[in-house]
């Protein structure tokens, strides 16, 4: 009889490879326009290939271990690959951000300020009622984000995010043996 592998390590594999996608997709954006980085419908774009391969790994894992999984075993596996995913990420960012284009993390900050701006412009709020000293705190706020005590920081946040959308994925993948029941 084949031992059955436990979501934990049936979860690497797919870790790493949503992982090195992730970071794939990342890299190929910064060599296509730097500025694809900052957009929404990069994040949004990312977001579902992201959802749509986490869910294909979690059914072929459920497929392997018998076609049935329980909401735990499907969450551990959902935690952990997205765990993985997101270290891989990190790491990919970091030498992005840190080694590779030390120019970028202005470039998105400026970016991702002017996106603040001009959301702020259209739910009804001009940036002419803020103080220069409330506009300077949203500027550093903004260029904290890609240091490496914000990444890190930001990966730490992002870990009860992933928990969250782990229970999501579990409540998808979950699937009981509806013959065991009396």
């Amino acid at each position: 009889m084949e031992e059955q592998q436990s979501p934990f390590k049936a979860a690497i594999q797919p870790g790493l490879t949503i992982g090195l996608v992730s970071l794939a997709i990342t890299f190929i954006a910064y060599f296509i326009d730097a500025t694809l980085l900052g957009s929404a419908w990069f994040g949004l774009i990312a977001l579902v290939v992201f959802f749509v391969l986490i869910i294909y790994f979690g059914r072929q894992y459920r497929t392997e271990i018998g076609g049935f999984i329980s909401f735990g075993a499907a969450f551990n596996f959902s935690f952990i690959a997205i765990l993985i995913s997101g270290i891989i990420s990190l790491i990919g960012q970091v030498l992005l951000f840190h080694v590779i284009d030390p120019s970028l993390p202005g470039v998105l900050s400026d970016l991702a300020f002017e996106n603040s701006l001009k959301m702020m412009e259209s739910f009804g709020a001009s940036a002419d009622s803020l103080s220069p000293e409330q506009l300077e705190e949203m500027k550093a706020s903004t260029s904290n984000q890609f240091t490496l005590s914000g990444q890190l920081m930001g990966f730490g946040i992002g870990i009860i995010i992933y928990a969250i959308i782990a229970l999501i994925l579990a409540a998808i993948l979950k699937k009981r043996d509806k013959s065991l029941d009396y």
